[in-house]
């Protein structure tokens, strides 16, 4: 058998020729065909209360995406809840953070952002301890921000304002005439077991963006052919037209990488949860030296009092 059929479960590009997968299709004669497996959308309205979150008892919100952005505006609006002017937000990249233009005026005393990753955004968040923290998140998401919390013994309430859920016309696809399938996300794993039958999955190949995405494909019982992003394969397409090419020749491919990334990012989240603990403490201890410094300096001042004649 050899690769020449892919579905990638992302949008179709605007426009296909200025698509990384242009050069992709051009170059190696493949037929490559984009569907989105999911779609997010926001909680309604009867759901938030569901979860029993006061959002007037925070002082801080956590957003990771623009769509929980959205929706918790609209649910703020729905549920006639006035945010305060003060509120402060955080954010994991500055595009995200930019985004609250939509809703707020933007002022950069009470914006924070990171730099993509989740222990920028964390080694932020513990410098604000004293915040109640609301971290608005999608369902399914990943466990590590709020684990980092836990341990840091940060305050925090965790809010599902959005859920991934399968596209409508998913199981409209002919899923065998693909040789290959490109998934971005553990939530279209989901979307991908629920809807066809894992022989009939079976039969493709898998490619993975992102380890996360790789461990959803394993523990629900597939095998991974390719993994992006690599130091020596830094985008999905890179990594697809290397695997294209040396499948199609015949030769064996050694997978064993894929395993050893998921176990060095898990590694990875360790260190950084360990990391929030740490400077979390170190905080609380300079917040406990400053206050025995102020108590010792209080009890040294003595009131003079004149004696009587």
């Amino acid at each position: 058998m050899k690769i020449t059929s892919i579905l990638v479960s992302q949008p179709a590009p605007a426009v296909l020729d200025k698509s990384p997968y242009s050069e992709l299709i051009s170059k190696n004669k493949l037929g490559v065909e984009f569907h989105p497996f999911i779609k997010v959308v926001g909680v309604s309205a009867k759901e938030f209360r569901s979860q029993r979150v006061d959002v007037l008892a925070h002082t801080a919100v956590v957003f990771t995406s623009k769509t929980t952005i959205d929706s918790f505006f609209r649910i703020c609006e729905e549920c006639r809840i006035t945010v305060p002017e003060d509120m402060k937000y955080f954010c994991m990249t500055e595009s995200v953070s930019l985004y609250l233009q939509k809703y707020i005026v933007y002022r950069k005393r009470k914006m924070f952002f990171g730099k993509g990753s989740f222990a920028d955004l964390m080694d932020i968040v513990v410098k604000h301890k004293e915040e109640k923290f609301l971290v608005a998140v999608s369902e399914p998401h990943k466990p590590e921000m709020l684990k980092a919390f836990d341990k840091a013994k940060i305050k925090y309430d965790k809010v599902v304002l959005a859920r991934a859920v399968s596209s409508d016309n998913l199981k409209e696809l002919d899923i065998t005439k693909y040789n290959m399938l490109v998934l971005y996300s553990p939530a279209e794993i989901n979307a991908l077991v629920s809807t066809f039958d894992p022989k009939t999955i079976g039969k493709c190949k898998i490619a993975t963006l992102g380890t996360a995405t790789a461990k959803a494909v394993m523990e629900a019982g597939m095998e991974v052919s390719v993994l992006a992003p690599t130091k020596e394969f830094p985008s999905m397409v890179m990594a697809l037209e290397n695997y294209v090419k040396r499948f199609n020749k015949g030769e064996k491919i050694d997978t064993t990488y894929i395993t050893d990334s998921i176990q060095e990012t898990s590694q990875i989240n360790e260190q950084v949860m360990a990391k929030a603990k740490v400077a979390a403490k170190k905080k609380k201890t300079v917040s406990v030296k400053k206050s025995a410094s102020a108590t010792a300096a209080t009890s040294d001042v003595t009131t003079k009092v004149p004696k009587s004649k």
